[in-house]
Order: structure tokens, then sequence, then C-alpha cells
């Protein structure tokens, strides 16, 4: 069945991991030929632009089937799908390889499907037929008894033009676009698109009810930023999508000074647009702001522009920059969190000797509903090896905010540290879809894949993660990070010369780089240049942080060297070097 975005709310949604794709075709089919429509569809993966999608499908089916197999039952995804479906009564689980089930399933009747042969007629079959038949009428009916409730208003906010004529100023209308996405969605009556999917298609010049057809939403808000000097002026206009209209359009021009009451107005509009009534929680939450100093505000949102970049070169600058914010607004959290993660990817490159433990803790004390905090306390357990506290830690930032990029990102290098390695890939997966231009967990995803036994998935994992590494090299030639990556995606992708060619690059322009010799030594390792690799690990085995020596141990990319008695004894000699340390 293809997927059909937006175009109906299926009676049955299928919840299954990826692997199982020619388990679950037939079972599809002969649902479809009962006369259900079903929701389900191969091509993508949780995490990716289709999230909100996903989530208003399941929510709406009548009847999800989960798919209990060897491979889904290890899956947070498909838990959490099949949890949220046993919450409201919709769940129909079905097994396939005689899976064990997850203790908290075990109770619920599951029909097994190992014996079904994609046979309508069979007993198996017709016992899910018979619960599906039971659930969607339930439904039906609960659905008819709500069909004059007020729906909830779907908005979608698109990037905020940088209209400065600096590009150099994009960092601040990316940064304005997203608290505005936060701010609406304080409010309870309205739907509000991730920035991920909003930002999909920033820099494109697109008819506004196409985008909200895309993304399934009744009004679309945009606008432009122009920031000079002391002064900001914002144009915004929210559009009626269904009605083909505007509802209000504003233009502010004040002091950069008053962008906090600015923001304030322009959601507060939106709201009075809608005819909305705000509950005093929502009007309290939307009242809450992470500082009030403009001028920190304005050395964050640079901070985190530099950030989300990823060249390592720039990572004294981030500190620097947040401590001056932290100067100027101690209370500043976020400023607090960028600089814990960052000070925690300088100490494992043993480029600082701060792993970032303090800031963290500071921004948790300050906010402990902040995401980024505790994916920041993550960083610093994972960065000392405890990759299991580092886990929980980054589950609480998810927990906070789903969508946060560095807890997807620090967890997934946490699960992989435990080898779990199917979590690392959907939490790489996660991070991957909220940033577009994001090339770290992309380039780590396939790995995971390989670690699973899944070679179409590494192959098509690896061909991403190299698109986004060419945009992001084609921008910044002497992006370290980037051409590390680089070099490991292209020798997983068999183009070994290539790999070889952008190594002799990254060794030129970036030689002291700790970490873009570990992904180098990955990548010879795996193609079978053990000497190379072993060369390469020298320098890095002797330059490396305790957290990343630990890693190192754990990384799957260096099992074909890990019985080679060079590598023995330079794992020996490191291991020497930390207990002679802290003796």
């Amino acid at each position: 069945m293809d997927l059909i975005p937006g175009d109906f709310l299926a009676d049955i949604f299928v919840s299954y991991a990826r692997a199982d794709r020619e388990l679950v075709e037939p079972l599809v089919a002969a649902l479809q030929r009962e006369g259900w429509s079903v929701w389900w569809d191969p091509a993508i993966i949780p995490g990716d632009d289709f999230e909100d999608l996903i989530a208003q499908e399941l929510d709406s089916a009548g009847a999800v089937i989960v798919v209990w197999s060897p491979n889904s039952v290890t899956s947070r995804w498909v838990k959490g799908e099949a949890r949220e479906a046993a919450d409201r009564g919709a769940l129909a689980p079905v097994r396939f390889g005689d899976a064990k089930l997850p203790i908290d399933f075990r109770a619920i009747h599951t029909t097994d499907l190992d014996d079904w042969n994609a046979d309508a007629s069979s007993k198996a079959f017709q016992d899910l037929k018979t619960s599906l038949s039971a659930k969607l009428e339930t439904h039906n009916a609960a659905s008819a008894d709500k069909k004059d409730e007020r729906a909830k208003i779907s908005i979608g906010v698109l990037p905020f033009a940088n209209m400065s004529g600096d590009p150099e100023q994009e960092y601040f209308s990316d940064g304005v676009t997203e608290d505005i996405i936060t701010d609406l969605s304080k409010i309870g009556a309205l739907s509000v698109v991730s920035r991920n999917s909003a930002f999909s298609f920033k820099g494109k010049h697109v008819e506004l009810t196409q985008v909200a057809k895309q993304l399934n939403v009744s009004h679309i808000l945009e606008g432009s930023v122009r920031k000079s000097g002391n002064r900001v002026r914002i144009t915004a206009q929210l559009i009626d999508a269904v009605a083909d209209s505007h509802l209000w359009a504003e233009r502010f021009d004040r002091k950069l000074d008053d962008i906090f009451a600015l923001q304030d107005e322009i959601s507060e509009a939106v709201v009075d647009a809608l005819k909305l009534t705000l509950l005093p929680e929502e009007k309290k939450a939307l009242e809450h702001r992470s500082t009030t100093n403009s001028e920190a505000y304005k050395l964050y949102l640079m901070a985190r522009q530099f950030s989300v970049m990823g060249n390592e070169r720039h990572q004294d600058v981030i500190v620097r920059i947040c401590k001056h914010a932290v100067e100027l607004d101690p209370q500043y959290a976020l400023a607090w969190a960028t600089m814990a993660i960052t000070q925690w990817d300088l100490h494992r490159r043993n480029a600082s000797k701060d792993d970032g433990r303090h800031a963290a803790e500071r921004a948790i004390s300050i906010d402990p509903d902040l995401a980024e905090a505790h994916a920041a306390l993550g960083a610093t357990y994972q960065g000392r090896g405890d990759f299991a506290d580092g886990l929980v830690a980054c589950n609480k930032a998810l927990t906070l905010d789903p969508q946060s990029y560095e807890g997807n990102r620090i967890a997934g290098l946490c699960a992989f540290g435990l080898a779990q390695y199917a979590d690392a890939r959907e939490y790489f997966e996660s991070a991957a879809a909220v940033i577009p231009t994001e090339f770290y967990a992309s380039s780590l995803a396939p790995q995971c894949y390989e670690a699973l036994d899944d070679n179409a998935g590494a192959h098509a994992a690896a061909t991403r993660a190299l698109e986004r590494l060419e945009n992001v090299i084609a921008i910044e030639p002497d992006h370290g990070r980037a051409i590390g990556f680089g070099v490991a995606t292209l020798a997983s992708l068999n183009e070994l010369e290539r790999a070889k060619e952008w190594m002799k690059r990254g060794l030129l322009l970036d030689p002291d780089n700790v970490m873009l010799k570990f992904n180098f030594a990955c990548a010879m390792s795996c193609a079978g240049e053990f000497d190379q690799a072993l060369d390469l690990l020298e320098d890095v085995i002797f330059n490396a942080s305790k957290g990343l020596l630990i890693y190192l141990e754990k990384d799957t990319d260096f099992d074909p060297i890990r019985d080679h008695p060079r590598f023995i004894e330079l794992m020996a000699k490191a291991k020497k070097r930390f207990a002679e340390a802290e003796e």
C-alpha cells in the first residue's frame, strides 16, 4: 500500500519493525481485502519528517495492530505505540517468530500468526478479524458521540525569512521562529507542527495552500525578520489555508531590548485571530522566558547556530560565547546547557580538562524541566564511560521533550556503548530528523544497522548520511568533523579510493584532531586497511579521554582488529596511562 499523507485517517494502524516488512505486507493486503483502510508505510521510519502525521494516524485509528517479533520487541518506538494503543483500548497485537513479549504486554491476548501462511480463511486471521471488528465498532460509536466537539485548530509556523541583508543574521531569524513555535505549542487548543517538519520548507518558494496540505494543517503563520544594530523589524501574517484568506497581518518595529515582548505580542495576536481563550496556566507558560536579557539571548542564538553547524573548530568559540551569556544572566539555563555539551565534546578529544559536569548541573539546578540540561548531564556521563547513567539522564530529557536533538543524539551514543543497537539506531534516526542539515547522528545510524545485520538498512542510511555530509563540505570545505564522518561513510559504501582522498585532505586541514583520526581509524578498520587503522589509533589512544577509550572498546568498527596483537598492546598501554594518572 502506498503512503498517502493527509488523504485519510485509517481504520487500522500497523506498528512494526522495518526488518519485518515481508511479514507485514501480506497481513496488510488481507486486511485491505476485508474493506478496511490500513495505515502502514515501509518507506519511512520513526522520527522522520512524517512524525506529526504518524502521531495523528495512531491517535485516530480505531484499532492498532502491533506486530511483535524478535526485531520489534526491543524497539522503543513499537513499545511506545503499543502502550498508547493499550491505554485507549485499541490494541490488537499479533506475534511472529515465537517472540518473547515485553513483560507489560504479556497479559494482553495476542494472536499467533506464525502458521497463518497469508491465508485469510485461517483460524488465526479469523480470530484477529473478530477482535478488530469489535474494536472498530466501539471506536466508531464513540466517534459518533463526539462529532459535535470542537476540533483542535492546527497550525504550521514556517521559518521566518532573514531580511537583514546579512547571511550571518540567519541564526537570529531561526531563533525567533523556534521561540514562536515553542510558545504556540503551550496552548492546548492548538496543534502545532513540529520544528523539524516546518523547517523542511526553509529557503523554498512554496504555495502556502500546498504547504498546509502537506503538513495537514488548517492555518499557516509566516513572516520575516530584519535586524539592524539595536533595531528589529518583524512582519508576520496568519493564513487560513482552508479558506485561502488572510486572518491577520502586522509589522512590528522595535528596539532589540523589546524582542521578548514582541514575541509575546505575536503569540497573543495569533490567539486572538483564531478566537481562542487561554487557560490561566497557558497564560503563565507563555510569559515564562529562559532569559529576559536581550543581549544574552542574542549571544545564545549565535552560540546555538555554531553548535548546529557542528564544526569542531567552533567549539572554543561556543564556550566563550556561552560564558559571556551567563555572565550577563547567571540564571540562563539554556546557555549553561549548551556550554556543558560543548565542553563534553572538547573533553572527549582531550582539548579541554572541563568535561561540562559543572555547567550541566548548574543548568538543571536553574531549570529542572529543561530537556537540554538533562541531555547535557547525560553527555558528561557518556564522556566518563558511564553509559547506563547517561541513558537515564537522556531519557529524562526525552520525557520532557521527545524531539530534543541532543537528548536523542547522546542517548544514541549511550545505547551504542551498552550494545543496545536497535535503540541506538532509533535514537540516532530521531536526532537526524530534528535538524534537516544534521549529519552527526545520521552518520552513526548505518553502524547500528550493520550491528543488527541489516545490510540494506545500513546502505540506505549511509546513502542518506553521505548526501548531508556532501552538502556540509560543499559549504565548509574545512569541516573536519564532516570529513571524518564522510570517510567512514564512504568506506561503508565501498567507495574506498574516494574515502582515502577525503582522509588525506582531513589530515592536512586538521592534523591534531583526535576525533577526526578516530573516525578515520574506524573507516580503515572496516575497509581492511589494518596497518593504517592501527597507525591512526596509536595517536588517538594516547591523546583520548578515558571515556573515549571506553567507547573505543565497545565500537564495532574495531572488531576486525580487536584481536590484533598491536591493538591489544595499544589498549594495554592506554589503560596503564589512566591507571597511573589515578594513583
